[in-house]
């Protein structure tokens, strides 16, 4: 059951899934080369079922009321819709709505239906489905996106296929969350129990779920846009990665995601399997309690982060790329920031006597679902500067109440996944304990700016000065990887840890 929560709580319940997502991320980030896809067999067969091999199953399909990548992955754009969506690169683009305009002032959002849109029980959209769908999220404190929509004003119906929304003042990221949950349009009065069925206006349907197993899709036929390419989709879960690429290898799946970098090469080397390596917003965070002391010296945190072989520790898990500062390349405002904490031990040493501990002993608090390389490289680092690391692995729940609520931690790692979450460096109230003026009114300024590349800018400029306080250290930006038989094409490889739009994959005949 759904417990209405307060806002400390919803932050809690978005951590939960967030970092759900992350534990994933973190088993299958790569930096394998990406083998090219071999030519596809035989042409697209529409009748064709796609099986696709995922890690984490939800624990209902309830998007309203029940938060976690793992239902995003699958139900946004495929069962539900929003009038905007985004592409894999983060861009955003209409969906429901044909087209949006955006009044100078950022401060009314008109958006214009697409024709013979029907909900999946054959009701016909129109814009007072969206009005209900947005005024619950407004006005419901248990639904997903109501503290995102605490700036909407009014939400109304000019026409039956127009949609108008207010803002009570700009918000540059007022888009980007309707491509999310809060976004999602729902047929009004509707009675589905979502929690095991649905009645969405995407181009699947739900045929069945085999909890502990599969959830299968088929295709909806009066589909309003463009008809999925397959009749059925059939989303295997398997946690075990090694028993995922078993089953990639027996030819039960076609697709399989989340590929663990130490088992990649079992499927490069049966010939059988393109693999693809992709982008993504997760943030491998070394969080540091900017708070409490040693922490609260920016000379330490510094240190440590000079201490830290950031290329070797890539290498080590297997991680896309390198990340110096708080914004991934997929949002707006990176700026490559390298040159703010390059490798020198030898200056982290002078900087830690310089504060006073030529000898540190820190802990790391970490959710103990992460492997062990992450700790060990940096237990080896960091004694070469004279910082002895002790590892305190936790349980989840544990994790949430010690650090995430409580704040009660010298270092910790997790894996922060959601795309444009610069925010919580703006917050001093988060977990991080850091608290920068200059910081929350450069990012509230980027807010409220209506130009997208001048609000990029202002972030990228709050960006830097969280890296150049050292406010945490951001040890990689993971890398999905995704093997697929020469049959499939068109199957998403970028920012699937948080949707897979599945429209316009196909598979070939045998």
């Amino acid at each position: 059951m759904f417990i209405t929560p307060s806002p400390r709580r919803r932050a809690r319940l978005a951590a939960i899934g967030a970092l759900a997502a992350g534990l994933l991320a973190l088993s299958a980030c790569a930096g394998s080369p990406e083998q090219k896809p071999t030519a596809s067999v035989g042409e697209p067969d529409p009748d064709a079922t796609l099986t696709v091999g995922l890690v984490l199953e939800p624990t209902n399909l309830d998007i309203r009321h029940t938060d976690g990548a793992a239902l995003e992955q699958i139900l946004v754009d495929n069962i539900y819709e929003g009038l905007v969506s985004r592409t894999q690169d983060n861009q955003i683009e209409e969906r429901l709505a044909s087209s949006y305009e955006v009044s100078d002032d950022g401060l009314t959002y008109t958006f214009a239906l697409n024709e013979s849109i029907t909900f999946h029980d054959g009701s016909p959209l129109t814009s007072a489905d969206v009005v209900a769908s947005y005024q619950a999220v407004k006005t419901d404190a248990s639904l997903q996106g109501n503290a995102e929509f605490a700036n909407v004003a009014a939400i109304s119906a000019p026409d039956a296929t127009t949609v108008q929304i207010t803002l009570t003042k700009p918000d540059q990221n007022f888009l980007f969350t309707l491509t999310g949950p809060a976004g999602l349009v729902f047929k009004s009065g509707d009675t589905t129990d979502m929690k095991t069925a649905e009645n969405g206006t995407g181009p699947f349907t739900l045929e069945r779920w085999t909890k502990g197993s599969a959830i299968t899709f088929t295709r909806y036929e009066e589909y309003w846009g463009e008809k999925a390419g397959v009749a059925e989709v059939v989303f295997q879960y398997i946690p075990d990665f090694t028993a995922g690429v078993n089953a990639a290898l027996d030819g039960t799946l076609d697709v399989l995601t989340a590929v663990d970098p130490n088992l990649v090469s079992q499927l490069e080397d049966s010939g059988e399997f393109a693999i693809t390596t992709g982008r993504t917003t997760d943030k491998a965070t070394l969080a540091f309690n900017n708070a409490a002391a040693p922490l609260d010296d920016v000379r330490v945190r510094e240190a440590l982060r000079l201490a830290i072989d950031h290329e070797a520790l890539v290498e080590a898990v297997g991680a896309g790329q390198t990340l110096y500062g708080p914004v991934p390349e997929l949002d707006p405002g990176y700026e490559d920031l390298s040159e703010v904490a390059p490798h020198d031990p030898d200056r982290a040493k002078e900087l830690l006597a310089e504060a006073g501990h030529e000898k540190l002993d820190l802990t790391l608090t970490i959710p103990s679902f992460y492997g062990t390389t992450v700790a060990q490289v940096l237990i080896s680092d960091l004694a070469k500067v004279g910082v002895t690391l002790k590892v305190e692995r936790v349980e989840f729940p544990t994790w949430l109440e010690d650090v995430y609520t409580n704040h009660d931690y010298e270092l910790s790692f997790v894996l922060h996944v959601e795309p444009r979450d610069f925010g919580n460096f703006a917050n001093p109230d988060y977990y991080f304990g850091y608290d920068n003026a200059e910081v929350q009114q450069l990012y509230a300024e980027a807010m409220a700016e209506t130009d997208p590349d001048a609000s990029a800018d202002l972030l990228a400029e709050a960006a830097r000065i969280v890296s150049e306080d050292h406010a945490a250290d951001w040890l990689y930006n993971g890398a999905t990887l995704t093997a697929h038989t020469p049959a499939v094409s068109g199957f998403p490889k970028d920012s699937i840890n948080s949707r897979i739009d599945l429209t316009s994959v196909t598979k070939a005949s045998d």
